[in-house]
């Protein structure tokens, strides 16, 4: 399967999910405006002007004037592809609505903070690859165990551990399916490292996952 038949209508990304970067946040979180760290995931939607597929231009943001911004960042993960309907699932069946994996890019202006979502920074044209194709769930036996890598121009610039996750792929589906159904074709990237990758217009950027494939994409505004 090709990603170019998803996404039918929800790619739900998670934040936060990266044991280190929440460590590291312990002591923001314990100040106003959060007073504690959170007790549950932390969730964003790229909507549907954000999907794009493996080989595309990645469009430079622009500011509310129409100018080009100054940074952009960006993260990846392993998408869950969901295969059946999937409603208030256990944590112990939840692998079993499985349909694939897939690699989600998420290309961003830079975090600031996790209060509120971040309509702006996320929600950005083009700014949510999903590929190259779909890899079926039984071809991925343990899907915690796998890292997801990050490549500038050829050089890697982030490696991230599925194993260093705050929660594991089947709490996330279990979790999520209780907050809403989720439908055949549908996403779940499940966790980003928490340092985002600085870019520059023009960069060729490569995701990769082994035994899932490498997702590339070129930043456009050179």
């Amino acid at each position: 399967m090709t990603a170019k038949t998803l996404v039918n209508s929800k790619l739900v990304c998670v934040a936060l999910n990266d044991k280190t970067q929440l460590a590291a946040l312990e002591a923001t979180f314990n100040e106003a405006p959060y007073k504690k760290s959170p007790t549950q995931p932390v969730l964003y939607y790229k909507p549907h002007n954000t999907w794009s597929t493996d080989g595309a231009v990645v469009e430079w943001a622009k500011d509310f004037d129409g100018n080009d911004v100054a940074e952009m960042a960006v993260g990846a993960s392993l998408g869950v592809v969901i295969g059946k309907k999937t409603c208030r699932v256990s944590t112990e069946e939840a692998l079993d609505y499985v349909g694939g994996y897939t690699i989600v890019a998420d290309y961003s202006l830079p975090e600031q903070n996790y209060y509120r979502p971040d309509i702006k920074g996320k929600c950005l044209d083009t700014s949510a690859p999903v590929g190259p194709e779909v890899v079926a769930a039984d071809k991925v036996a343990t899907p915690d165990a796998l890292t997801v890598t990050i490549s500038v121009n050829g050089e890697q610039k982030s490696a991230f551990s599925l194993a260093n996750m705050e929660r594991s792929v089947a709490e996330l589906i279990s979790i999520i399916s209780r907050i809403m159904t989720l439908q055949p074709g549908e996403i779940i990237a499940v966790g980003f490292a928490g340092d985002r990758v600085s870019i520059a217009k023009g960069d060729k950027l490569e995701a990769s996952i082994e035994g899932v494939g490498t997702l590339n994409n070129t930043l456009g505004g050179a």
